[in-house]
């Protein structure tokens, strides 16, 4: 791979993937950890890049699947307490709080964002990909070897799980502050 191609891989897209694996782990040392992974397979791999898909999509199909090799590794950890992580039922729990600078003042993006991580992987991930990352339909399709439907469907699901949640959580704290 030339230097050069890599440079413009990572100048390009390494805020969209940081960000993603920040909001996916919702630690920043995790997340750099992984980036760094994600950019060495990125080395690797570039030559078997095709061109089918689009170098974003590629990127971001590495970072998915270096975020569930991740997950499998620390529930692969945590056996000896009879857990075991489904990755398609499953919610993500991710130890740590998002970084402050990465969560702006809007207390309903707040909210969202927290209550993303109680979600299923499978719509954490849509979630991300969609709202986060602007990625299509399509494209999300492609990085997570998804068909279209079952992307629009989880999106549906995961959006009405978001809802239901948030509303939840301010009709709790509207109580609390009664």
């Amino acid at each position: 791979m030339d230097d050069s191609v890599f440079l413009r891989l990572y100048e390009e897209y390494n805020r969209d993937v940081f960000n993603f694996l920040i909001y996916l782990t919702r630690n920043r040392d995790i997340a750099e950890d992984l980036m760094h992974e994600v950019y060495v397979r990125v080395l690797k791999s570039y030559s078997n890049f095709e061109g089918k898909s689009s170098e974003k999509t590629w990127l971001f199909a590495i970072a998915k699947n270096v975020s569930i090799d991740y997950f499998r590794k620390q529930a692969t950890m945590k056996k000896h307490t009879d857990l075991h992580f489904d990755w398609e039922t499953q919610e993500l729990v991710a130890d740590g709080l998002l970084p402050e600078q990465l969560i702006e003042s809007d207390e309903e993006k707040r909210l969202v964002l927290e209550e993303l991580h109680n979600c299923t992987g499978d719509q954490k991930m849509v979630i991300l990909m969609r709202f986060f990352q602007d990625l299509t339909i399509a494209e999300t399709a492609e990085v997570l070897e998804w068909t279209e439907g079952k992307v629009k469907t989880t999106q549906h699901r995961a959006v009405k799980a978001l809802k239901e949640k948030v509303e939840a959580r301010s009709v709790r704290k509207g109580r609390s502050n009664e």
